[in-house]
């Protein structure tokens, strides 16, 4: 054997670079001062996890006594206003012994919205079961007919309110926007300027201003008694302040699409119809989808400012439903944090669709 050979020791395993451990290595302990800031983060939120727990479910009263709940103040929450005045936060005025009218048409508009969220259910008969969910919303909602009886617009509230007001505005405001984005890039200096005038008009003022506008302003201008309802004029008003933002989002997914793509399209004889459909609009959408989103989430909170026209959603049935009642107003904070996780709960379903729909995309790219 050779003098000169010597045996190389044996060097430590390579660190991982994949898994929990090497995620928590990577992202929390880094370095010292990494390491360290994680520890205190940490530490905070187990204090206050612990104190949240106390608060909230070891000291809690869960029952709808209002004297239990005052002699708790300090010590737990008094959860028991929610179930006291819960049927009041989630419907509104609605009449109580109608609440299963109200329950049944936030289902049946719920539907379609669920539908059209899952592409199996793209299919030629969606339209339809659009205009059924609407349809029977109204029908159960105003009744008048079918043997219901009739409740007017400004007793409806709560919960059904707000996710009329998001789905319809949000609805009817997506098509509206697009026209807008396309119309704001014509070479016509009519077509515009007009979509360019009213993007900076809406966008220049508040969403109260628009309600308030919608509520107030435009009967002055009807003919007595021809104004229209005031729900009709509040959707309107949330509908065209949607689009006009929504517009600049589609404007921006159009700026990212080549010239090239639309000379294709020429090319191949598609019309300029047929060459927005059908190449640049889904490109440009399929560039924007967060960015709509989070237009979509932003209107649906922004729906709680109909209180300033006396519409009670969902936070504004909250205030009639404990500013009415001295003994148990001073636990609002136990029914904002109820609403609050509402919110929450659908604010991060569509957060997560969103998500979802950005990792189809992604892979319709990579094929």
């Amino acid at each position: 054997m050779d003098d000169s050979f010597r045996p190389i020791a044996a060097r430590p395993p390579p660190v991982r670079v994949v898994g929990r451990l090497a995620w928590l290595r990577r992202n929390l302990f880094a370095s010292l001062p990494n390491a360290l800031a994680t520890v205190l983060l940490l530490s905070l939120l187990a204090w206050l996890a612990a104190k949240g727990l106390d608060w909230g479910v070891l000291q809690a009263v869960f029952a709808p006594d209002a004297d239990r709940c005052q002699a708790a103040r300090g010590l737990g929450a008094c959860w028991g206003v929610v179930v006291e005045k819960g049927t009041f936060i989630l419907l509104g005025r609605y009449p109580q012994a109608q609440v299963w009218r109200p329950l049944v048409a936030t289902l049946c508009l719920l539907a379609p919205v669920l539908a059209s969220c899952n592409p199996r259910f793209w299919k030629p008969w969606l339209p339809l079961l659009w205009v059924a969910g609407l349809g029977i919303f109204y029908v159960l909602m105003a009744g008048g007919m079918l043997g219901l009886a009739p409740v007017p617009t400004d007793q409806w509230g709560g919960l059904p309110l707000t996710i009329l007001l998001s789905v319809v505005s949000m609805t009817l405001a997506f098509p509206i926007a697009v026209l807008v984005a396309l119309g704001r890039r014509s070479n016509l200096p009519a077509i515009r300027t007009l979509c360019i005038v009213y993007i900076e008009l809406i966008r220049g003022v508040p969403l109260i201003s628009v309600l308030f506008m919608a509520s107030f302003m435009l009967p002055l201008f009807m003919p007595v008694g021809k104004s229209p309802d005031v729900l009709i004029r509040v959707i309107v008003g949330i509908t065209l302040f949607a689009a006009a933002y929504m517009a600049e989002i589609v404007r921006g997914g159009l700026q990212t699409i080549g010239r090239g793509q639309v000379e294709a399209a020429e090319s191949i004889g598609l019309t300029w119809w047929q060459g927005q459909r059908k190449i640049v609009l889904p490109q440009a959408l399929a560039a924007v989808v967060p960015s709509i989103m989070n237009n979509f989430i932003a209107l649906f909170k922004d729906t709680s400012l109909v209180t300033i026209v006396s519409l009670y959603e969902l936070t504004g049935a909250l205030s009639l439903a404990l500013g009415s009642d001295p003994n148990w107003r001073p636990f609002k904070i136990e029914a904002y944090v109820f609403i609050a996780a509402i919110y929450f709960a659908c604010c991060f379903a569509m957060s997560r669709y969103s998500l979802r729909v950005e990792r189809r995309l992604d892979r319709s790219r990579l094929r």
